[in-house]
């Protein structure tokens, strides 16, 4: 974009503002939240999570882990012969081209490192989550059988037991 075309541009855009100033940059917000706060956890409800929904996750970050090994890396012997070749014919685009091929292969392994803590991380989330999960059912359970045993003694079953709270409009004997 040449410099004149730059000037009539943000002449048409002054005029349509209807400002001889030139125009400000803007940043697009939120309207202020009226209620002060985010909503209690009671009214958005139980943070759940299945096993499908972890697994899912872990799987779409190994599969990025997997494309960006696959097609990001950069084939540093040639980038790096090229920037010793500019550097040596005195370009400064040398220089340059290295620190893009140096800053590149960081963020690259940060990215990979961040995928691969994520699929690892679902990986032993499942575990933990399906091994409290089996632990609660056996404790359900065990409860469960221990309650029917209570039930099955004196009395109707889940009724309160006579021997502990006897009926007040007997009289006792004795």
């Amino acid at each position: 974009m040449a410099w004149d075309e730059w000037e009539q541009l943000k002449t048409q855009a002054q005029a349509q503002a209807g400002t001889g100033t030139p125009a400000g940059t803007q940043i697009d917000q939120l309207a202020p939240d009226p209620g002060g706060g985010a909503p209690l956890p009671s009214s958005t409800g139980d943070l759940k999570v299945s096993q499908h929904d972890l697994t899912e996750i872990g799987s779409r970050a190994h599969t990025l882990y997997d494309h960006l090994w696959d097609r990001a890396r950069l084939d540093n012997t040639s980038i790096d012969s090229a920037a010793n070749d500019l550097t040596a014919q005195g370009f400064a685009l040398g220089a340059g081209l290295t620190h893009v091929s140096v800053r590149w292969d960081q963020q690259l392994k940060s990215l990979l490192d961040a995928c691969a803590q994520i699929s690892n991380h679902m990986q032993v989330t499942k575990k933990i989550h399906a091994g409290d999960e089996a632990y609660i059912q056996r404790e359900m359970s065990s409860i469960a059988t221990l309650d029917d045993g209570f039930d099955e003694r004196v009395g109707a079953p889940g009724g309160k037991n006579p021997v502990y709270y006897p009926d007040k409009n007997k009289k006792k004997t004795g």
